[in-house]
Formats: C-alpha cells, sequence, structure tokens
C-alpha cells in the first residue's frame, strides 16, 4: 500500500490545530492516522501547549491537577463495602468452584508433591521432601531448606546424626546423583575446597610441576617489567 503525501494544506492544518487539539481529532479531520499526525507534527517541531496539556481535552493526568478530585476518596472515608468481604465469602456460584483447605486434586495438584519425593534441583543435586510447608508463612519448593532438603545430607544425618558445623557431605565418587550412604562422607569446608583446585583432581608430581610453571613466568614477567 502506497503512502499518501502530505499537502501543503494538510500540513498547514496540522500547524494551527495540533498545539491546541488532540491528535485523535486532527487524524480524524485529515483522514489520517494518529501516528502519521505524529509523525508530521514532529518533523515540523510541534509540541502541545501547556494549556491544552492541562485541560481535560488532553486526557493527560498532569502533577497538580485538579480534574477528578470531586470523585476520589478523602482521607478517612470508608468504602461502601468495608466488611462485606470476609473470608470465604463469596458470590453466586464462586464458593462451589473454589478450592478448598488442603486441596490436592485437579489443577491444584500440578505442582504439590507428596512427602518422600526425590527430584532433582536446577543444578543436579537431588532433593527430598519430608514435610509441608506453613502456608503463607514459609517458601515452597527448593526455597524451603526444611522441606526439601539435600537427599545426601538427610541420608547421612538418618544414619550418622546432624552435620558438625563447618562441614559438608561430598561424594566419593563424583556423581551427585549417587547418595547411596557407601558413596557420602563428611568432610570439612576447607578439604572440600582443596579437592576442587585444579591440581587436586591431578597426580602430585603433575601438580607440582604446574605451580612451579606458573611461578616460574610470573618471575620472568616480573623481570621483563623491571621489577624485583
Amino acid at each position: 500500500m502506497s503512502r499518501r503525501p502530505w499537502t501543503s494544506g494538510e500540513l498547514s492544518r496540522v500547524r494551527k490545530l495540533y498545539p491546541h487539539r488532540p491528535t485523535r481529532v486532527i487524524a480524524e479531520m485529515l483522514e489520517r492516522s494518529v501516528s502519521s499526525v505524529c509523525n508530521a507534527a514532529c518533523i515540523l517541531g510541534l509540541r502541545k501547549t501547556q494549556a491544552f496539556l492541562q485541560s481535560e481535552e488532553s486526557g493527560i493526568l498532569i502533577k497538580g491537577h485538579t480534574r477528578g478530585i470531586s470523585t476520589q476518596f478523602k482521607k478517612g472515608q470508608t468504602p461502601k463495602n468495608k466488611g462485606l468481604r470476609r473470608p470465604g465469602w463469596s458470590a453466586g456460584r464462586m464458593k462451589e468452584t473454589q478450592f478448598k483447605k488442603g486441596d490436592r486434586t485437579g489443577i491444584a495438584a500440578r505442582n504439590w508433591k507428596p512427602i518422600g519425593t526425590v527430584l532433582a534441583d536446577t543444578d543436579g543435586y537431588l532433593r527430598i521432601k519430608v514435610c509441608e510447608a506453613v502456608h503463607g508463612k514459609e517458601p515452597t519448593g527448593f526455597g524451603n531448606q526444611k522441606c526439601w532438603p539435600f537427599l545426601s545430607r538427610h541420608t547421612w544425618e538418618q544414619r550418622n546424626g546432624p552435620i558438625p558445623p563447618g562441614h559438608v557431605i561430598a561424594f566419593r565418587n563424583g556423581n551427585r546423583a549417587d547418595c547411596a550412604i557407601e558413596n557420602l562422607e563428611c568432610i570439612s569446608r576447607g578439604e572440600l575446597a582443596n579437592r576442587n583446585k585444579m591440581w587436586g583432581r591431578l597426580p602430585q608430581e603433575l601438580a607440582e610441576a604446574i605451580q612451579l610453571n606458573g611461578a616460574l613466568k610470573n618471575k620472568i614477567r616480573r623481570l621483563i617489567d623491571g621489577k624485583k
């Protein structure tokens, strides 16, 4: 569809009307779209006047305006429906279709899981549901560590009791999905940090060679830069 070029007469009317009239009204008068009129006004450097923007005709709310004050709620005014909506309140057949407390059927069952459910989180660690969260007071899902602890921690504590402060449960074979008690061990966070180091997974001789190579490169770099 080809664009209809603006005539000098149309542009003259835009210059005359745009600052003081609603853009929608101008578009209807010229049989053009609102965006087309806005583009023409922008090219001509036109702006709405402050008097128009503060008028009811503009339909724009300006800070400090007085329009609509008569219908606004006054400070201390009591709503007419105050006290009418009580817990369990419903209009018409709404009460028949509302979810009941403890409902575990239909749509309500999509996200709910029974106690004992084991699921993997986004990091691949298995979680187990051990209790129900208090509705409205506790986070649900994996965000509730009390209700969805790590299966590895839960398995260890069921066999050996609470995990000491500063300690974590590690996987002997490195498989975080293998939560058998034989694959779990309780180690300090310091030991875990050492294991997670790159050279902690390499033979001792190779790890020492890598560290010496790095130290040598640093020494050469400092000598080149004129530092000791």
